[in-house]
């Protein structure tokens, strides 16, 4: 059996960076249709693999025993991507900006920065079993 699960509007995958390529394969598939430029297809292309590094690292721990869902709707004039982990969940106030004081020295942290300079919009939402959802949506036509 397959450890990636492919439906229409949805891929899932193992907790793993390793599978980063196909989910940048079935979102970029997805989008060629939606009549994107190239500069607005980039955007959300590396906006998911942000957003899916997020889920593996940071909300899953990267256990293979835990998934990574993809849903992406084109619902024109928007695209609405979500990214779900099975993670615990994070406080999205407590994130501080990668452009104060010490955090600009820092390796990481601009992950949420990243999304929501290239997303029109990008919202969070914690399922009470476990796990964020990460909502972002690109405008086609804007």
């Amino acid at each position: 059996m397959s450890k990636i699960k492919r439906g229409k509007n949805i891929v899932s995958v193992p907790s793993s960076l390793d599978y980063l390529k196909e989910v940048d394969e079935f979102v970029e598939t997805r989008l060629k249709s939606a009549g994107l430029d190239e500069n607005k297809l980039a955007d959300v292309a590396i906006s998911v693999a942000e957003a899916v590094t997020n889920a593996v690292v940071h909300g899953n721990k990267c256990n293979l025993k835990k998934r990574v869902q993809v849903e992406l709707k084109i619902e024109s004039p928007r695209i609405i991507i979500k990214v779900q982990d099975q993670g615990n969940g994070f406080d999205p106030q407590n994130i501080g900006s990668p452009l104060e004081g010490n955090n600009v020295l820092k390796e990481a942290g601009r992950g949420i920065f990243i999304l929501k300079s290239l997303m029109d919009e990008v919202d969070f939402s914690f399922e009470p079993e476990g796990g964020t959802v990460v909502r972002m949506v690109k405008y086609i036509k804007k």
